[in-house]
């Protein structure tokens, strides 16, 4: 797991489709490719390179720009972070964090933090962590969407935020309280590649989603109920390009595992096509929207509303059934009130005459709203 899918994750809990898929690192767009359901969103590979680029202008000489950016006036200590394996560098990060000077600027670029996720260690990667002079501790986050006058994106800063507070989740596991609930997030100005950063308050992110992780189900308890040998591998081909498994075995093995779905899976996760389809197909409230599933209570599925909005089924003493019929009635009466008549046009005085040697058109008086058109011609209407 990354930190993208660990918020997308913490927004939608319920999911354990999605937590045992990135727990073993499965490829869900390949896998909804293969079920012919493919994500119609992601990055492009132009947004991706620029993205590369202008990381690396931030980075450049040293971090320079980034250090103007935190105030450092281009002097702080940038230690090495390499080590081998993901324990190694998840170690030379705390020890480096604990080394820091006292009274001056320390940056990590590309440090390797730790965080355990329903039972599982999941390591999370922040563009880079400024130690302030004071001895906190800030997440530095890079994006290539531009700040315009001031403002940007407001759904692409949200998105950074959520992503963010994974990071600052995982950096107080280390030693709580030392960091701050407010990241540096870095994006070009305006129209043009030059560096600025404003500051972004994660302290609402990072109470959903602590709350949220807590909720989350053990992987392990999840995978326990799992039949022995479901698995999610696609049997490439020897080139690695094409799948081979059946398309059925596959969506099988897919559906063994419950998922949550909502509409706003559809920005978030690769397999959302693939289960809405699932979803309206068993005639689940929940295609319709978390709230109005919210609001039905026991009442999961359309063919169930239904029947409570009719009479044929559901405690009247229940609040969503009581509203159910009620609006049934008022639809009911609705339908059955009368329309107003509608007057039929007077005919015309002056009819206009008919080319020369073709017979006048006979008058056809107009029919009374409702009734069945007639013919003139002695034939059946």
């Amino acid at each position: 797991m990354d930190a993208r899918a660990l918020a997308a994750l913490a927004a939608n809990p319920g999911c354990k489709r999605r937590a045992v898929m990135d727990a073993a690192g499965v490829d869900k767009g390949a896998v909804a490719e293969a079920l012919g359901s493919p994500a119609r969103f992601g990055q492009s590979r132009f947004a991706f390179s620029r993205g590369h680029a202008f990381e690396a202008r931030v980075k450049a000489d040293g971090c320079a720009e980034l250090l103007r950016l935190l105030g450092a006036d281009g002097k702080a200590a940038l230690p090495d972070l390499s080590a081998p394996g993901p324990e190694g560098r998840v170690a030379r990060t705390r020890m480096a964090l604990a080394e820091a000077a006292p009274g001056a600027w320390t940056l990590l670029d590309h440090p390797l933090l730790a965080l355990d996720v329903a039972g599982s260690t999941v390591h999370l990667e922040p563009d880079a962590v400024a130690v302030a002079p004071d001895g906190t501790w800030s997440v530095v986050e890079i994006k290539s969407f531009p700040i315009l006058d001031g403002g940007a994106d407001a759904m692409k800063v949200g998105a950074a935020a959520r992503q963010s507070a994974v990071y600052v989740l995982a950096l107080d596991a280390v030693l709580p309280g030392r960091t701050r609930a407010e990241i540096l997030l870095v994006c070009p100005k305006d129209f043009s590649n030059l560096p600025t950063a404003d500051r972004v308050d994660v302290r609402r992110q990072l109470a959903v989603t602590r709350r949220q992780l807590a909720r989350l189900t053990r992987i392990a308890d999840i995978a326990d109920l799992l039949p022995e040998g479901t698995t999610f591998d696609l049997s490439y081909t020897p080139d690695g390009r094409t799948p081979t498994r059946p398309r059925a075995e596959l969506a099988a093995a897919v559906d063994i595992v419950p998922a949550a779905y909502a509409p706003e899976c559809l920005s978030t996760c690769e397999l959302a096509f693939h289960c809405r389809d699932r979803s309206r197909a068993a005639g689940r409230v929940e295609a319709l929207g978390r709230s109005l599933r919210g609001e039905l209570g026991d009442l999961t599925t359309v063919e169930a509303v239904l029947a409570a909005a009719h009479g044929r089924a559901g405690d009247p003493e229940d609040p969503a059934v009581a509203a159910l019929r009620r609006a049934a009635a008022l639809r009911e009466e609705a339908l059955s009130a009368a329309l107003p008549a509608i007057p039929a046009p007077a005919p015309d005085p002056h009819p206009a005459s008919a080319p020369a040697g073709e017979p006048a058109p006979a008058h056809v008086p107009a029919q009374p709203p409702g009734s069945a058109p007639c013919r003139t011609d002695g034939g059946p209407a």
